[in-house]
This record gives structure tokens, sequence and C-alpha cells, in this order.
């Protein structure tokens, strides 16, 4: 089983109630990850996602390795045929395999380039990883997705449901530098399975990837949008028709307190890290609605489920072994 997606989630309503119910014993299945090891490979900084996958994997009882490919790692190559006479030092057949020996478990963290769409559409490093490696592989946020942000994002609003059916928008919002459509991608998908009023708004021009927006409704007024809503989900991305670039820097689309006055009362969510006064202003994230930090929160739990899932596959193949190894004696 890999996790790299939300479509590897086989049922969303069940995993967020499963990952609720490990909220409240963190440490009950500590045996589970006994004499497991869990790889951390970072191909670009983390925060939330390194702290939070670590500890969900310290919960189950496994060992963690972390290593940071941008200054600890040798420079990979992914292109099978290529002549290695340039700046690579190893090919991703030879890492995948070898790192695979190490551990049980290889987590992946590759941000986009945001300069060749194509090459960040095949997600050239996970794809390096799931191809060659032989365990199971976990996204920490592709350049493509961010799967373990968005399952902690349902969990959070499952927490905070309103009694109707909740109407939640995703609001891009400006930003000084280019950011990936990860985060904003796999919060779409994540409520394209969810019974709600969804609404993406933004400017035009950054409209994301229409293979994964399909049929959600999109409206370019973000004031239109926030009227009555329940969750106002925040986020940067560059533009994907003009990749990654930064075609409008309008500090209109900041989120105010006056704009979350068009709203029912509504949650404010943030993936973080925020740049306030930017993204959003202090008074709206350090308000009573902010649940910010209950999302970063989350990301334990999300992370946990993902690996207590996997690891729950590899016990049946472990005693396999131990069978085949008792017959032979």
């Amino acid at each position: 089983m890999n996790y790299t997606s939300i479509k590897d989630i086989d049922s969303l309503s069940k995993w967020v109630k499963s990952a609720i119910k490990i909220k409240s014993k963190p440490l009950k299945n500590k045996k589970l990850g006994k004499n497991k090891t869990l790889g951390m490979l970072f191909f670009n900084p983390s925060l939330r996602t390194r702290l939070s996958t670590q500890k969900a994997a310290l919960n189950l009882g496994m060992n963690v390795m972390v290593m940071n490919f941008t200054n600890e790692g040798w420079t990979l190559e992914f292109e099978d045929g290529a002549i290695m006479n340039q700046g690579a030092s190893e090919h991703i057949k030879e890492a995948a395999e070898v790192v695979s020996q190490y551990c049980d478990i290889i987590a992946i963290r590759a941000f986009a380039g945001l300069v060749d769409k194509e090459k960040d559409n095949a997600e050239t490093v996970m794809a390096g990883f799931l191809k060659y490696a032989t365990v199971p592989i976990v996204n920490m946020e592709g350049a493509t997705g961010h799967p373990l942000q968005s399952l902690a994002d349902a969990i959070t609003m499952e927490e905070f449901k309103t009694e109707h059916r909740p109407k939640v928008v995703l609001s891009w919002a400006p930003h000084p530098k280019a950011l990936p459509q990860a985060v904003a991608t796999s919060f779409v998908e994540m409520m394209q399975l969810q019974d709600a009023d969804f609404v993406i708004t933004h400017p035009k021009g950054y409209e994301l990837n229409p293979e994964i927006t399909k049929d959600s409704k999109i409206e370019y007024d973000q004031n239109k949008a926030f009227e009555n809503a329940d969750f106002i989900y925040t986020k940067n991305w560059s533009s994907y028709s003009d990749y990654g670039k930064i075609t409008n820097s309008d500090p209109n689309w900041t989120v105010t307190a006056d704009k979350m006055k068009l709203t029912n009362n509504a949650k404010f969510m943030h993936c973080l890290p925020v740049r306030r006064n930017v993204i959003v202003t202090d008074e709206v994230i350090d308000s009573e609605n902010s649940i910010v930090i209950e999302q970063a929160n989350n990301r334990t739990y999300a992370a946990q489920l993902v690996l207590q899932k996997i690891l729950m596959t590899l016990a049946p193949k472990e005693a396999n072994k131990t069978k085949k190894s008792k017959k032979n004696k």
C-alpha cells in the first residue's frame, strides 16, 4: 500500500473517523511499529510535515531516519538511459533500492519546480521512488499534491462540523513568491468527496488544473464567494495556465475581518506557514474562529492513520515469512 494521493483513500468518512479515534488514544498501537523503520527524505524544507510525521511514527513505536537531500544526499538522476557526465552523482534506481533495504516505509517531500509543467505533473521524484523502491511510499507533499495535509483538513472540518450542509470556500490570496498548487489541488480533491457546497474563488488566470477542479464551482468575486460560508480555507498558488508565474498581487484578496463578516461566522483555515497581513490579517488569524493550530495538530493523526494502515498491510507478510522459516526448520 502506498499513500501518494487522496485517491488512495477508499472511504474518506471512515478514514476521518479512524483518525479521530487514534487521536483519543495515540499510543494504543505502540507495538505495531516495533522493529520497523520510517525513512523520511526531504528535497524541500518542512516544519509541520516533518515533525508531525515523525511523531506519528514514534507513536506507533517505529524507528525514524531523516535525510535532507538538499545538503546531505547525492544529486539524483531520474532519467532512464541518462549519460551521467554532468551534475547528478547517483541514479534513482540505486538510491531507491538501497534506501528500501534500510527502511520499511519511505516518506518523501519534493516540491514542484514551477518551471516545467509537464515535468512537475509527472511527479519526477515521487514516480522515481514508486518505480524503483521495494517498500511502501508516503507523499509528504509532491509536485502536484499534499494528501497528508488534506486528510488533516478533513479531520479538522469533521471536528468543527456544522449541523447543516456546510458551505466551504477555497480562496486564493496574494503572496510575494510563486507557490505550487499542491495544497490547493489536494484540498479540491478532498472536498469533491464531501457532501458540501464547495466554491473555489480566485482572480481570473489562477484557475487550477481543470482535470482536478472538474465541475467544482469557481467564483471570481471573492466577496460573493464568502457569503454565508461556514469554512474559509485560504491558500496562495501560482498560475497553472501561465505556469509558475505571479500574474496578480492584488492586496484586495487578503482575507480581512470585514470579509469574514460576510460569512456564516466561518472558521478560518490555512495549512501554514502563513504570511501575516499578506494572506490574512492578524485580526482574522488570531480570532476565536481561526482553527489553524488545530489543523496543524491533526497533521500527526493524519500521518499516524496512514502509517498504521501501511504497517497493518506489512504484518501479514511478516507472519508468512515466520511460518515459512519454521517450516524450513
